[in-house]
């Protein structure tokens, strides 16, 4: 059996998970080359670190999660640091509903190119929500890598406190280390803070499972929440998350999506970006 087809049998499709649109979200990695995007990537979704570097393009993640008796999909785009589409960066950051921007705190050009990625994530969101006449937050972190290079370091806690800004519900700052998984489980959980997400998203909050038992987690998930109404006993405590298959390069279909706007009974739901 091919490998695609494998992981298709394997993996419970979003019609057998039910998942509402309003729990579907995207995550966008942005940064400069070689400043540690993917690492984070990996240490999301598998918790390694991989030593050999190798270019991204644009790879594409996506991740199931059931927490609470409710299902989750959070799709995660990891960016090439070269962008020679500017219309392909903005469309990125138009279909994306919270922000990661990387720099190494050991290569000062990864800074400015933050500062102007901030800029350009702010004034995008900023036109769309005119065109829509809606309040569109931005969730952000802004994370200074290679924590464990510090002896090398070329950004000054000054400077990056000017570009964070004072309000930590708007943009948040965080060092780490991918290399050593430094502040990187902090770092997710204030991130999904700020998009009023679970906190259990984050890695070290959910257990992980198969693939092969992900849909039946779900439905005895299910079958508690249903008793739980019902009065009798039941639990939906767990948080679990299923791992996803094999990076993909992020193509058209989901890249274009879609923009997330509110319906008219303020319930979230998406439309395709124009």
């Amino acid at each position: 059996m091919k490998l695609a087809a494998m992981i298709k049998k394997m993996c419970p499709s979003e019609a057998e998970l039910s998942i509402p649109a309003k729990n579907c979200y995207r995550m966008v990695i942005l940064g400069s080359s070689k400043v540690g995007k993917t690492a984070i990537v990996s240490r999301f979704l598998t918790g390694r670190f991989e030593e050999q570097y190798t270019p991204t393009i644009e790879d594409f993640h996506r991740k199931f999660y059931s927490i609470r008796g409710e299902v989750y999909q959070l799709d995660i785009l990891d960016t090439s640091g070269n962008h020679p589409f500017p219309a392909m960066r903005r469309l990125s950051i138009l279909t994306g509903d919270v922000f990661i921007l990387v720099f190494s705190l050991d290569n000062r050009d990864s800074f400015e190119e933050v500062q102007r990625l901030k800029q350009q994530i702010l004034e995008t969101k900023s036109c769309l929500k005119n065109k829509t006449k809606e309040n569109i937050e931005v969730p952000l972190v802004i994370c200074g890598n290679k924590g464990d290079r510090d002896f090398y370091r070329e950004v000054q806690p000054r400077e990056i406190e000017q570009l964070v800004g004072t309000d930590p519900k708007k943009c948040a700052y965080f060092e780490i280390s991918a290399k050593k998984n430094s502040s990187l489980d902090q770092m997710f959980q204030a991130l999904f803070a700020m998009a009023k997400l679970p906190s259990e998203m984050s890695p070290d909050l959910h257990r992980k499972v198969s693939v092969q038992y992900c849909d039946i987690l779900h439905k005895k998930a299910l079958k508690g929440k249903k008793l739980l109404k019902e009065g009798g006993r039941g639990s939906t405590e767990e948080a679990y998350a299923a791992p996803p298959p094999p990076a993909g390069p992020a193509s058209t279909a989901t890249s274009c999506t879609s923009v997330r706007k509110p319906s008219a009974e303020g319930t979230a739901r998406r439309r395709t970006a124009v």
